[in-house]
């Protein structure tokens, strides 16, 4: 597949997907496994499909290094209401969060409504240009609830802490973009359309043994964990054609090197654009040294230059550069580097930056 002119996609989400995935996707829109039928009409149900649902599962604990003490769900509704069906199901009394952007400020607002939500740490009142630490978990919450990497602030946590309750983690804007310690985590969720897949489909991987801590209230029956566990996240129709583009997306990650070549690879474009707006006198970034996202590189106009911004969204435009308009809550620029972005992308918005005096 190839275009006239190559877009350099830096959109936040739906983003963009590695090239083999969108080929092999496409002609499974036509013609699925050689049955004749499109992906998009074949039963769920069919032998077929159920090796897509446990390949990609196969997948997501090779890449993740999950043993078989974890259940993966592939789940409907978007990481939001995972905000509603986490505390739904294990908020018993009190739960424990860190507030670190619009994602995370959700998530408590939701868990309010189950218990006792205790807020660790924040850091609304610098705009969340930070992720804060230091903090202490307390030993008799149900959970610590934490957010990897938030989109809109382009802040990310560089380590997780050790605690000794659950650990759950929103990794919906990271997720295998770097090592990480899996096995530390009772629940991972993520929606696919940054760095797994297309819009369509969450994936939720959960412990086990959490099915033994269920909160004592009444769960509607579809948002039930142990529901989709039980039923191989075929209670009901699955996002058929998001999971499988997700397993091809996922292969091509593999092919990379796996997590170990996504972080090397995450590393070096990340490194090239922060060093090029460090040194522009018409930028600067908006968020802690320390806190930088290698997702998304947030940046404005130096107070000096405010005024500039057609100019520099006229050259963008000219260079084939997409989707590096800030987020409408906060303005400025988002670069957003997920993996299937290549150095060569990065590279043309630095040439930008760079020459933009001239």
């Amino acid at each position: 597949m190839s275009n006239t002119i190559k877009i350099h996609n830096f959109s936040a989400g739906p983003s963009i997907l590695a090239e083999s995935a969108l080929e092999k996707s496409i002609a499974d829109i036509k013609n699925f496994a050689n049955t004749g039928l499109s992906i998009l009409e074949i039963s769920h149900r069919s032998k077929q499909f159920e090796a897509v649902m446990d390949d990609t599962r196969s997948l997501i604990k090779d890449l993740l290094g999950l043993s078989d003490e974890y259940d993966i769900l592939f789940l409907g509704g978007g990481a939001s209401s995972q905000f509603y069906q986490i505390p739904m199901n294990f908020l018993r009394t009190k739960a424990a969060y860190t507030k670190t952007g619009t994602w995370a400020s959700n998530a408590i607002k939701q868990a309010q409504g189950y218990g006792e939500t205790l807020v660790l740490a924040s850091s609304e009142e610098s705009n969340f240009s930070y992720i804060p630490t230091g903090y202490e978990i307390p030993t008799d919450v149900d959970y610590f609830h934490c957010t990897s990497n938030n989109t809109i602030f382009g802040t990310q946590m560089k380590s997780f802490p050790k605690c000794e309750v659950p650990l759950f983690c929103d990794m919906s804007s990271d997720i295998f973009s770097r090592n990480i310690n899996s096995l530390d985590f009772d629940l991972i969720y993520a929606g696919a359309q940054k760095n797994m897949g297309p819009a369509g489909v969450t994936m939720v991987v959960v412990k086990k043994d959490l099915y033994n801590k269920k909160a004592d209230r009444h769960i509607p029956t579809m948002l039930d964990y142990k529901t989709h566990a039980d039923g191989g996240s075929m209670y009901n129709t699955p996002p058929v054609f998001p999971i499988l583009v997700s397993k091809y997306n996922l292969e091509w990650v593999k092919e990379m090197g796996g997590l170990n070549g996504m972080e090397i690879r995450n590393n070096e474009k990340a490194n090239l654009l922060y060093n090029a707006i460090d040194n522009s006198p018409y930028f600067k970034g908006t968020t802690a040294l320390d806190s930088r996202s290698h997702m998304n590189a947030c940046f404005v106009f130096e107070e000096a230059h405010i005024g500039l911004e057609a100019k520099f969204e006229a050259a963008c435009k000219e260079a084939a550069i997409s989707g590096i308009k800030g987020h409408r809550s906060v303005g400025g620029y988002r670069a957003s580097m997920y993996n299937a972005l290549p150095l060569e992308s990065v590279q043309a918005l630095v040439n930008v930056i760079e020459t933009f005096a001239s």
